[in-house]
């Protein structure tokens, strides 16, 4: 499998993986719907099985680069620094846009999550009873996981390492955004936000040669939650690896057509037009993160009247299934290249 794949997949992959990272990010998108229209969901998730027992024998035993051929080293290393940079850079740039373009970027997303539903569906032909019947639970799953009111923000690190293993569903179940569970859980500024900001503030003292950082308790408190969190993300997506690439193995029609139900149900929470609510202090006041952004608590949907910048967002969402569209044929082509 390595042997084929050439520098520019090599780098088209560290792309996906910066594709992966940013959707994860951004609550009510999923960064599995990118590992599955950029045609490598089935790679990804045969990949994280193979960490397993065997797995870590070969590691302790030494044998670092049998470890490395048998996880599928080279494409998990190359999405993972894709993922890892996207998180420090690109989901950066997202954040910026969301605040300032928050219409047409959601409009974007919109649009890629139609895209995704009927690159999913149009080679999908097995429909029967059974799939119906997964395929309405996992839009009934979807809407209900939309509506549903965020709890309160929870360090407890027993529930931060719970958040770790929920909020990489995303990755691993196409349409279940990890984030927007983590803004449920009440833990989404806490986990993606401060902890994040603390080790970026912490990487800069260290290259300064400041360790002052080492006598803050609220500092060394979010780098614990972060280790927490990394630990429990870790856990998760190797669990759900192994679950689903049994799942997919021997009910693969059933998976497939609750995925599909799952990507329908969430485009109720990446609808373009809706109010942000924001958390609010007891005076009314709105309460900030540690970046002085307001906390976002849900949000209102609405019907949008037809005027100049309606018809702009209407443009932006097929900008979003061209875009799904393109990455369709860009994976076709690949696929029949390594064929």
């Amino acid at each position: 499998m390595e042997s084929t794949r050439t520098l520019r997949d090599k780098i088209f992959l560290v792309l996906k993986g910066l594709g992966m990272g940013a959707a994860n990010k951004v609550p009510g998108v999923s960064g599995g719907v990118v590992a599955f229209v950029a045609g490598f969901y089935e790679e990804f998730i045969y990949s994280l099985r193979k960490i397993n027992a065997k797995a870590f024998k070969l590691l302790i035993n030494g044998r670092f680069k049998s470890f490395y051929n048998y996880i599928n080293g080279k494409f998990i290393g190359l999405l993972f620094l894709g993922m890892i940079v996207s998180f420090f850079s690109v989901s950066k740039v997202l954040d910026y846009l969301i605040k300032y373009y928050e219409l047409y970027i959601w409009s974007v997303f919109f649009g890629m999550i139609i895209g995704s539903i009927y690159y999913i569906n149009k080679d999908f032909k097995d429909w029967n009873y059974k799939t119906y019947t997964a395929l309405a639970l996992g839009i009934m799953v979807g809407v209900s996981i939309s509506f549903l009111n965020p709890a309160k923000e929870n360090d407890n690190l027993w529930f931060v390492f719970f958040c770790g293993i929920i909020s990489v569903s995303g990755m691993t179940l196409p349409g279940f955004s990890g984030s927007f569970i983590l803004i449920l859980l009440g833990n989404y500024v806490l986990l993606l936000v401060d902890s994040v900001n603390a080790l970026s503030d912490t990487f800069f003292d260290l290259f300064s040669g400041d360790l002052s950082f080492i006598h803050n308790p609220q500092r060394i408190r979010m780098l614990e939650v972060l280790v927490v969190f990394t630990l429990g993300s870790v856990t998760g997506l190797v669990s759900f690896s192994h679950i689903l690439s049994y799942i997919l193995k021997h009910y693969k029609s059933i998976t497939l057509s609750a995925i599909i139900g799952f990507i329908v149900g969430s485009l109720g929470v990446v609808w373009p037009w809706k109010n942000t609510i924001y958390k609010l202090a007891e005076d009314g006041s709105h309460i900030l993160d540690s970046t002085g952004t307001k906390v976002v608590l849900n949000y209102e949907r609405y019907v949008p009247t037809l005027n100049m910048e309606t018809y702009y967002a209407i443009a932006f969402i097929f900008l979003g299934i061209i875009i799904v569209l393109a990455l369709e044929y860009y994976g076709q082509k690949t696929r029949k290249q390594h064929a």
